[in-house]
């Protein structure tokens, strides 16, 4: 699993780094200045203020070698590193990468197991991170950093590529659903059979129980269950199939005892789920349901609708 990083390294000679020791920091890596409004400092001569720029870089460059004491061979930084100090780095064989976005850091800490520090006076309290090989890499037109091999395998960054923003935004949205289903799994791991099969399923049921309510809530029972066949009815008229000829197919199969019949679109046929691979969320399915009956609900309890009279009437 490889995680990568919206920027590019400093470094013009060495863009490739081995068995990276990481170190990931939020600190200031300016020449220290006196920040508060209003303040001056007046000197009399110039060798005196030669004095104050000097101690302002020895202050900044001791930071610097208490970075570097840590041995580590990338530094990450989320505020800005002067050249002058990018240097310095790059003499003593460390890659340095600035200013990277703070999403990117705090999701690159957790795939290499470092924390983000803002000093560096105690070294046993400092974690760096590890991984295998960093890099620079170019995806389309854009310089990437690229870290691969990193101590927490379970995370990597996915691309989205696309020729305009409106595709790259429908298949983050896409995406975004994807994973938010695949949580759901994690969380509540029931899965039910895909393709129709479900759906045909309580479609059966109800209608078994319609059969043994009297009156009329038999008939909202038996409406219901036509509504539940919608779904694989759709699905079927998308792909150019004959919905209820297929549904038929699917109901008299598992009444036979065929519990896993299910659309095969490819074939224009039923078939097995389970072969098919067709797994769907029970919570998503259940929730598909729930969310359909109260709109249905909602829309029943609408006593009249109002329109606007058009200057003719």
């Amino acid at each position: 699993m490889d995680i990568f990083l919206k920027k590019k390294m400093e470094s013009v000679n060495q863009k490739k780094i081995e068995n990276a020791r990481i170190l990931i920091a939020n600190t200031s890596m300016d020449t220290d200045k006196i920040k508060i409004y209003g303040a001056q400092i007046r000197v009399k001569t110039i060798s005196r203020l030669a004095e104050i720029e000097v101690a302002e870089q020895k202050k900044i460059f001791d930071k610097c070698k208490k970075i570097i004491s840590h041995k580590i061979n990338v530094f990450i930084n989320r505020q800005l590193i002067y050249n002058r100090h990018e240097r310095f780095f790059m003499e003593h064989g460390i890659l340095t990468i600035e200013q990277a976005d703070f999403e990117g850091v705090e999701r690159l800490a957790l795939a290499t197991g470092a924390e983000i520090v803002s000093t560096f006076d105690i070294p046993s309290k400092i974690k760096l991170g590890k991984c295998k090989i960093v890099e620079e890499i170019l995806v389309g037109e854009e310089p990437m950093t690229r870290f691969s091999g990193c101590s927490n395998g379970d995370m990597c960054t996915i691309i989205l590529r696309g020729a305009n923003f409106q595709i790259l935004d429908e298949a983050e949205r896409s995406l975004h659903d994807a994973l938010c289903v695949l949580g759901q799994v994690i969380r509540d791991p029931r899965l039910v059979w895909g393709g129709g099969n479900i759906e045909a399923h309580i479609a059966r049921e109800l209608e078994n129980f319609s059969k043994k309510i009297p009156g009329k809530t038999a008939l909202a029972i038996e409406s219901f269950s036509k509504s539940i066949q919608g779904i694989p009815r759709i699905v079927s008229k998308n792909a150019g199939l004959d919905s209820i000829d297929l549904i038929n197919k699917i109901k008299n199969a598992q009444e036979e005892g065929q519990e896993k019949a299910c659309l095969d679109l490819n074939k224009g046929d039923i078939g097995k789920a389970d072969e098919l691979g067709l797994i769907e969320s029970s919570k998503l399915k259940a929730q598909l349901v729930i969310s359909a009956a109260e709109a249905a609900e909602m829309i029943i309890r609408i006593d009249h609708q109002f329109s606007e009279k058009t200057p003719e009437n």
